[in-house]
Formats: structure tokens, C-alpha cells, sequence
């Protein structure tokens, strides 16, 4: 049994809430403005809040700022008003409101909102204390056997100063290898300087890395140091290897047989005390279709080569990374349901994508439990929550109607972009009895989002 406090001026409409809120089985606590909602909450125990915007006394949006700075910044907070309109929508989610709803209430839309921030309640009050270091850590973590393989390798290279070439899929962490290499070799706490030379023109790739003379070309009006002067005596980290003109192959392949390299336009010497890292997701190996690396600087590159895995190759590491991406966030943790999601996801984008995912996912949600409608549709499982969950026809009966039920739900919310009207006329049954079949097969998120979400 939970207590929620309504914050409501007109009589009769709060004391017709704090009866729907009776009828669910929960402790209905009124006040008929701000004064007295601050008295409350300042003696009561209060898990969610009703509350409207326009009070006698003041802004309930004024309120609403107060609870998200002070002690109570964990209740669930719905915001409720008669003038529905974009500024004050803006500004309720804004600050931090669960939800945002306008009368005359839809009392169905209302009461599965108080039943999803109540459950959100409840989930937040197991959580563990925020973290105080946000974006401590590196995304370069796991405990997966294919990070425990990447975490040797990295041990072992670090202690050498042989060039080391890092591959794997775009977004699987290669520049965060590099950094650990660095990080744990007996060169730390010399520079470390990345190139990413995809990122430069051509024509400037020579001159970034070596550095020119004055005079060596049209606007060299000083001298100009390189990459490899930068990153003297520590290590340089050349990113996407494999778009490296063949020309420029060339050049850099004699810097690493001789150790020394001159300047665009000049004839000095430059002797190289510079540890060379390199990435690519491209095909480099003598052999490989299409590869694009001369044969003989992939081997002067390739001392070590540490190929990084997809993250569809170590899911077991996704609950970590997605506690790392929620450092900080406004959410605090991800529903059950939700991480069977992302766990089936198979991330074409790597770390890279599960972490943007998150990380919107954490700013959008109305509160701080992510949950499967939080997620981008792509993202969603609308066949089941496992990866290595069975077929629908080779489950007993009720669970394979279950299974379809939730199936056919999720893909018309999916259509209807999370307005549970629609998706509900879509699939011809009653809006309350898409709020009770969600309910049933833990179907959460945001409430109605697009027109005919509200009564007018």
C-alpha cells in the first residue's frame, strides 16, 4: 500500500482523485495547495504525487523544483492542469516530472500512470546510492572471456614498446585499448596523442604527422611540429590505419625501419623515440579481400595485433556498460524487461550505440527506471524478451498465447510511436484493456505520446 499525495485546488476534483486512489488499495493524502502539500510532505511518508499546476497560492511547477533539489527529489511527480500547452509540457518533463497529464482526466490514462510511477517508486527505493564519480570509468570494461582474453593482451603488450595494431568493428572500443596500453606501459606519464586520419585531408596527413618548415608550402609561414615530434618519448595512436594513402604507407614505414624522419620542406633529421599504435575496421592482413595495408607495414604494424570483439560477442557485459552509461543520468537503472532487450539487441553500432541508447533513453524516461518503451523500437524484442527463447509454436498453449499477445502489443505500440490510444484502435480492443494486458505481460513506459492521448 502506497501513499500519494494530491495537490489540488478545486474540491471536488480532489477529493474525486483521492477516491479512484482509495479504490486501488492506496492511502489518499489532499491538499488544496502549496502551503499545505509542503506540511504534508514535511510529516508524511509520500511515494508519488498528484499535482496541478494551477493553484490558488502559487505554481505547482515551483513545487515541483523544490521536490527535484531537496530530499523528496525521488518521488514520482505527475503534473496535471486544465491548460495543456506546449511551454508548460516543456517545462514540467523539464524539470523532472514523471508524467504530464490535462484535464478533464481520462481517470483509465490517469490511474495506469499513478500505477507506473508508483511501481517505478518501488523499484528506485531498492536502488543502490548514486554514484559521486560520474564518468569514472573507461567504457572499456567486462568480465566476459572475450574482455578477460582483451585484458591480456593489453598486460602483455604494455610491458613492450613494439608497435601494436588494434581491429575490430566501429564502436567496439579500439582508441580505449590504445589508452589502456599506454596507461599500463612504463611510458605513462609521457603524452599520449591521437590522429584519427580519416578525419584529415590527404594533403594534410604528411604535414600533421611530421610536421614543415616554414616556407615548405603556400601558408607555412612558421615551422610547424608533427604528431610523432608531440608524442616524443610516449606513444602515438594513429586511428583507422587502413585509409592511410599508400604514398604516406610508404613514408611511414621507413620512419619505423629507420627512427628518424624529416619535416615537410626540410632536410633535419628527427629522431623518433615515439611508440606507434595503430586501428582499423578495415581488411589489413596480407590475404584478406580488399585489404588495404602494404604488406610490409602491416608487419612492422602488427608486433601485436588485439582484435577487439563485437559487443554481440560478450552480451554477458552489457549490464555493466549499461550501468557506466547511466552515470550521472537522470535514470538510475534499467527494468528487467528492458535489459532482456537490450541484451537480445545485436548492436551493429557496438558500445558506441548501446551507450547513445542509454544515455537517451536516461534523459527521456519520466523517471528513474528505464523501461521497454523507453527504448528506441529498433531496439525492442517484439518476439520475446530472450535471445534463446523457444518458437512460439513449440510453447504449451497459454504461453504461446501470451507470447503472441505480448508480440502483437508491442508491435502496435511500435506503430503507433507509443500512443497507447492508437495502438489500442489498432488492435480493436478498449484502451483499458490495453492498460490491463500491458500490465499483465510487463509491458512499461511513458504514457500516451501523440494526439488522442488525453480527452479534450
Amino acid at each position: 500500500m502506497s501513499a500519494v499525495l494530491i495537490v489540488e485546488d478545486e474540491r471536488g476534483i480532489r477529493e474525486g482523485l483521492a477516491s479512484a486512489v482509495e479504490g486501488l488499495g492506496h492511502v489518499a493524502l489532499a491538499a488544496a495547495g502549496l502551503g499545505e502539500a509542503r506540511e504534508l510532505l514535511a510529516r508524511e511518508a509520500v511515494d508519488c504525487i498528484l499535482l496541478d499546476i494551477r493553484l490558488r497560492d502559487g505554481s505547482g511547477l515551483d513545487l515541483l523544483r523544490e521536490l527535484r533539489k531537496g530530499e523528496h527529489r525521488e518521488i514520482p511527480v505527475i503534473v496535471a492542469t486544465a491548460y495543456g500547452d506546449s511551454d508548460r509540457t516543456i517545462e514540467a518533463m523539464r524539470d523532472g516530472a514523471f508524467d504530464y497529464l490535462t484535464k478533464p482526466f481520462d481517470l483509465p490514462v490517469l490511474l495506469a500512470t499513478l500505477e507506473r510511477a508508483l511501481k517505478q517508486r518501488t523499484l528506485t527505493q531498492t536502488l543502490p546510492p548514486r554514484s559521486t564519480t560520474p564518468g569514472s570509468r573507461s567504457s572499456l570494461l567486462g568480465t566476459s572471456a572475450a574482455m578477460l582474453a582483451i585484458w591480456k593482451q593489453i598486460g602483455r603488450s604494455a610491458a613492450s614498446d613494439a608497435p601494436v595494431l588494434i581491429t575490430g568493428e566501429t564502436g567496439t572500443g579500439k582508441e580505449l585499448v590504445a589508452r589502456a596500453i599506454h596507461e599500463y606501459s612504463p611510458v605513462a606519464k609521457e603524452p599520449f596523442v591521437a590522429v584519427n586520419l580519416a578525419a584529415l585531408p590527404a594533403s594534410l596527413i604528411e604535414s600533421e604527422l611530421f610536421g614543415h618548415e616554414r616556407g615548405a608550402f603556400t601558408g607555412a609561414s612558421a615551422r610547424r611540429v608533427g604528431r610523432f615530434e608531440l608524442a616524443q618519448h610516449g606513444t602515438l595512436f594513429l586511428d583507422e590505419i587502413g585509409d592511410l594513402d599508400p604514398l604516406l604507407q610508404t613514408k611511414l614505414l621507413r620512419v619505423l625501419q629507420d627512427g628518424y624522419f624529416e619535416r615537410v620542406g626540410g632536410t633535419e633529421r628527427v629522431f623518433c623515440r615515439t611508440r606507434v599504435l595503430t586501428a582499423t575496421n578495415k581488411p589489413v592482413r596480407p590475404g584478406q579481400p580488399s585489404a588495404t595495408l602494404r604488406e610490409d607495414l602491416y608487419y612492422r604494424l602488427a608486433v601485436f595485433e588485439i582484435e577487439v570483439p563485437p559487443l554481440r560477442d560478450r552480451r554477458s557485459d552489457i549490464p555493466l556498460l549499461v550501468a557506466l552509461a547511466l552515470e550521472g543520468a537522470p535514470a538510475r537503472a534499467v527494468s528487467e524487461d528492458a535489459m532482456a532487450h537490450l541484451s537480445a539487441h545485436d548492436w551493429p553500432g557496438n558500445v558506441r550505440e548501446l551507450l547513445h541508447v542509454i544515455r537517451r533513453a536516461a534523459a527521456m524516461c519520466g523517471g528513474e527506471i528505464i523501461d521497454t518503451l523507453d527504448l528506441p523500437p529498433n531496439v525492442r524484442r517484439v518476439a520475446g524478451a530472450s535471445p534463446d527463447a523457444p518458437p512460439i509454436d513449440r510453447l504449451p498453449l497459454k504461453e504461446a498465447i501470451a507470447a503472441l499477445e505480448r508480440k502483437m502489443i508491442l508491435e502496435a505500440l511500435d506503430r503507433a510511436a507509443g500512443n497507447r490510444s492508437e495502438a489500442a484502435r489498432q488492435l480493436g480492443i478498449a484502451r483499458t484493456q490495453l492498460y490491463l494486458k500491458m500490465n499483465e505481460h510487463g509491458i512499461g513506459g511513458r504514457g500516451d505520446k501523440g494526439p488522442g492521448s488525453q480527452q479534450p
